[in-house]
């Protein structure tokens, strides 16, 4: 047990004198430790874990304070360069801090951009260079199926007086026919002009077109120029426009506008032509009627609306109405021919039953009368009666198109009352 009275380690030899910076460090005593773990281990008591921690000298300490420490600053550190302590924060701005950098940050959603207008794309044109040619007026023919009669009236004698005067102003176009000779696309009152002018030729543009495109432009050219153009010439312009829209599948030709895709082949001739397009399908119904009925509409001795509902009924029967028309030297009202068309959809309707319904007695209910001197007031003297009446029914199109669902209700009570 003498063992327990010996020093326990190296700290108790310290003297005042040793903790110099000049004086050299004492040598470190006999480590006992090992030995007491001994004895205690006979004796039966487990040895006690102690931590020894050895003084540094003060010479060590000061070179370890000189020394750059690693990690964070301490406080006495975080000084400003002038020696004035940095400005503390308080709870709420810490906790502001924190919670903010826990946040996630939110991506804004940005704002859509503006449209652009469409860029100004170019005109259509031939892929091949055109010239004006003059073309002998036996090689031209006139465009299969062409609607539009050529007339000597007094338009034409106009026209006739001007070519004789300064020739043709404006060439006609024309297209190569694979049996030879060339197909006048616009331009067969020109030619006729020429004719009666006593000329052996015309200028001419030559463009290979397809059938589709000449229909187009042949259409387009009468339905713009003309001022004198029948209901019937009108609808069979219009039905073969609708029909080269529907050949093409839609506006894959530069003839026809982009923005018109998928809109109904009428609507886009309706806007081709300055009409609605419920007024196309009412004109293309008159290409539906016998050749007696559509001259009776030309001559203006069947009006238009009752045709439209006539051309609904089976051609035998438009035959005897067409009969009988002509024999009472009597038009249907638009009643009437409705009456007409709902027996004839029953298969009631015959010569005698047509000639009874017609030689009744018109109703004045049936009649709206509006007086030339008043429709000069909206239209100008320049209208004539047949524009004006299709521009009538054009507006009622589209003031009936905005009405609202409840107007229509009493039209079709009275249609199931039939």
């Amino acid at each position: 047990m003498a063992d327990d009275k010996q020093p326990t380690g190296p700290e108790e030899h310290i003297t005042p004198e040793a903790a110099a910076p000049e004086a050299p460090s004492p040598a470190p005593g006999p480590d006992l430790t090992a030995e007491k773990a001994v004895t205690l281990e006979q004796e039966g008591h487990p040895p006690k874990e102690e931590k020894l921690e050895p003084a540094a000298p003060e010479a060590e300490k000061a070179q370890e304070a000189a020394k750059p420490r690693r990690g964070r600053p301490s406080k006495v550190d975080k000084t400003a360069p002038d020696g004035a302590p940095p400005p503390g924060r308080d709870k709420m701005s810490q906790s502001k801090k924190a919670a903010g950098k826990s946040a996630p940050a939110k991506e804004e959603t940005p704002a859509p951009e503006p449209e652009q207008p469409p860029v100004p794309r170019d005109a259509a044109r031939s892929e091949e260079p055109e010239q004006i040619v003059y073309l002998d007026l036996s090689e031209l023919h006139t465009f299969k199926n062409h609607p539009f009669g050529v007339r000597d009236d007094a338009e034409m004698r106009a026209l006739v007086e001007s070519v004789k005067a300064g020739g043709v102003n404006q060439p006609a176009l024309v297209r190569p026919r694979e049996d030879g000779g060339y197909e006048i696309i616009a331009g067969h009152r020109r030619q006729k002009a020429s004719e009666l002018a006593g000329y052996a030729n015309m200028p001419c543009i030559v463009r290979k077109m397809t059938d589709d495109e000449a229909i187009l432009a042949m259409t387009d050219d009468n339905l713009r120029q003309r001022t004198e153009i029948l209901p019937t010439e009108k609808a069979q312009s219009l039905k073969m426009q609708v029909e080269a829209i529907k050949h093409q599948g839609g506006p894959a030709m530069g003839d026809v506008d982009p923005k018109d895709a998928g809109k109904r082949s009428t609507q886009v001739v309706g806007d081709r032509n300055n009409m609605n397009y419920k007024q196309v399908q009412r004109y293309i119904r008159l290409t539906e009627l016998v050749p007696d009925l559509q001259k009776m509409v030309d001559e203006k001795n069947l009006s238009f609306t009752p045709a439209v509902e006539i051309s609904f009924i089976k051609p035998k029967n438009q035959r005897y109405i067409a009969v009988s028309i002509e024999g009472q030297q009597s038009s249907p009202s638009l009643s009437q021919a409705q009456k007409l068309r709902e027996l004839d959809k029953e298969g009631k309707l015959n010569g005698d039953i047509i000639d009874g319904i017609l030689s009744q007695e018109k109703k004045e209910v049936d009649k709206v009368i509006i007086s030339t001197a008043e429709l000069t007031n909206y239209f100008g003297k320049e209208k004539t009666p047949r524009e004006m009446k299709d521009q009538i029914i054009a507006l009622l199109d589209d003031w009936k198109a905005k009405q609202p669902p409840e107007l229509a209700k009493p039209e079709k009570k009275a249609e199931m009352e039939k």
